[in-house]
């Protein structure tokens, strides 16, 4: 009996990537179990193990050194899936995969703390559920650090890829993400500044740009949920439906099988 060839792909991401290739969970029941039920539908000889770590946002993993900072000792903060191992992990620069999925949301979405004295930045996940005791310590040693503009986090993009790029030849997938709000009907931005949905549009062109650059892939989250109906699939700005999270992982198999890496997995 010949062995299937197992692919290693490393995600880095939050709920985009681990819905679509890991597994969906709503209600305690899994609902779509990820890459490897596209793979099984195709009769492809092939497994993923999929490889994942939550992630904060781009400027935070460039800064990150494999160690969680002294600053944390002595307490147990409830994180939920960002883990302090999870946000101060740099695997994503040393681990060996066929190939690595990453995701311009936490940079679009998500604002962190920095240290006041350390300078290091941290999600204070699930805040609301924190002791008394630790809620004074984090505004008492923290400071918001504000949300990333385009030009930055494409930067920080930029030399996140050289970074992977000075140990692993890996492909590199990025999804980008749909600006369809679900429930937002604006028709005059006048006096509204910059909405969530103009934002993304914002950093889908800009991550267009930095593929012609630097030859990464994007899986294009906007455009596969604009031919099968975003108000279907979409449950709000950022969580789809389990058929949306099945389409995003056929994408990143398509991808994967026009780049070879499906027929190059090692046993």
């Amino acid at each position: 009996m010949n062995s299937v060839k197992r692919l290693t792909v490393f995600v880095k991401g939050n709920v985009d990537v681990r819905d679509s290739l890991h597994f969906c969970r709503i209600g305690g029941e899994v609902v779509w179990n990820g890459i490897n039920e596209v793979l099984r539908a195709r009769d492809v000889e092939r497994s993923v193990r999929v490889k994942h770590e939550t992630w904060t946002r781009s400027d935070a993993l460039l800064e990150c050194c494999g160690t969680v900072p002294a600053a944390f000792a002595g307490r147990d903060l409830p994180l939920g899936a960002y883990s302090l191992a999870s946000q101060f992990s740099n695997a994503i620069f040393t681990t060996t995969a066929d190939a690595i999925v990453l995701s311009i949301q936490p940079d679009v979405t998500m604002s962190l703390m920095r240290h006041r004295r350390e300078k290091f930045l941290f999600y204070p996940s699930d805040v609301e559920t924190w002791a008394a005791d630790d809620q004074v310590w984090l505004r008492s040693d923290y400071e918001t650090s504000g949300m990333l503009s385009v030009d930055v986090a494409m930067n920080n993009l930029a030399a996140l890829i050289a970074r992977i790029r000075d140990h692993s030849e890996a492909p590199i997938l990025i999804y980008n993400l749909s600006p369809i709000i679900p429930g937002e009907q604006v028709h005059c931005y006048a006096g509204l500044g910059e909405t969530f949905s103009t934002r993304i549009r914002k950093f889908n062109l800009a991550l267009a740009e930095l593929s012609e650059d630097s030859g990464i892939s994007i899986i294009d989250v906007d455009a596969i949920l604009a031919r099968h109906g975003a108000d279907a699939l979409k449950l709000d700005v950022v969580h789809l439906t389990p058929a949306g999270y099945r389409l995003l992982a056929e994408e990143v198999v398509r991808v994967l099988d026009d780049l070879g890496i499906l027929h190059e997995a090692a046993v």
